[in-house]
């Protein structure tokens, strides 16, 4: 008997745009896991393919992904935040979230090159929280960011992808479906057309369950979902991700040789 494909996902709500009903699939074996996790799956062969951190594919050879269905941004993304407790030029220490590795690496890139120098960064263990660890400014990412962003009291934030945006004038992929070294994906790609399919024609129904579990207005939770994250760049992928590469690799953040090979939908199922 052929064993299913091992598929993992993001715990958060913007991943179900893109994966909704993978878990009905014949043949996938699917959960979920915070990103550093399915990160570790793909390195462990514990995953064959994951909605991981754009980053990891230029981290290891052979990684091939899928190309279209992602979790990205045009420009501001409410769930990826650094919050400030001073303005961002005083800011000396930056905590880094762990569960992202994808947004601790946009972050050192936006700020790269900051007048007066790079903040220092405080890298934290699983299940830390950031914002507690006493540092000038603190990265959250997810659900949480969310809320804190818009809760009445929430402090100033450095928006990463705005800046990226307004830097390179192209979208941000936070997230892809990476494909490890030597899975045939080709059989299971109908499911992941499907579940894109799907996912983008509930996200008023998912922007009401948000808006429920995080008590925040409607139209707030459908902003995110449908506005400031988009799903499919098409032809705009590949080239917003090598530009990441190109900027991470100076920094000895991942390699800059690396070239991950696509595997498009459509070329093999109309």
């Amino acid at each position: 008997m052929t064993r299913p494909l091992r598929v993992g996902s993001v715990p958060y709500l913007v991943g179900r745009p893109v994966d909704c009903t993978l878990g009905d699939e014949t043949g996938i074996d699917f959960g979920c896991e915070e990103p550093a996790r399915l990160v570790e799956g793909l390195r462990s062969g514990r995953l064959d393919v994951a909605l991981v951190s754009s980053i990891e594919l230029f981290r290891r050879e052979g990684y091939s992904y899928i190309a279209g269905p992602c979790v990205a941004g045009h420009g501001y993304v409410g769930s990826v935040q650094v919050f400030l407790r001073r303005p961002l030029a005083e800011v000396s220490t930056i905590a880094m979230d762990p569960a992202s590795r994808t947004a601790a690496t946009l972050v050192r890139c936006m700020l790269a090159d900051r007048p007066g120098g790079a903040p220092g960064y405080l890298e934290l263990e699983p299940g830390e929280d950031p914002s507690q660890a006493g540092t000038d400014a603190w990265l959250s990412i997810g659900d949480r960011a969310l809320r804190d962003v818009l809760a009445p009291d929430a402090p100033p934030v450095f928006n990463p992808s705005e800046e990226w945006a307004a830097r390179l004038g192209m979208p941000f992929v936070f997230a892809a479906w990476i494909i490890a070294p030597g899975v045939e994906i080709e059989p299971h790609l109908d499911a992941f057309r499907r579940a894109h399919e799907t996912g983008q024609a509930r996200i008023d129904d998912l922007a009401l369950q948000a808006s429920n579990e995080w008590e925040l207005p409607p139209g707030a939770a459908r902003e995110y979902l449908a506005r400031e994250c988009t799903y499919d760049l098409g032809t705009q992928m590949h080239p917003s991700m090598m530009a990441f590469r190109d900027l991470a690799a100076p920094l000895e953040l991942c390699q800059g040789d690396l070239v991950p090979t696509p595997v498009t939908l459509s070329a093999t199922h109309a």
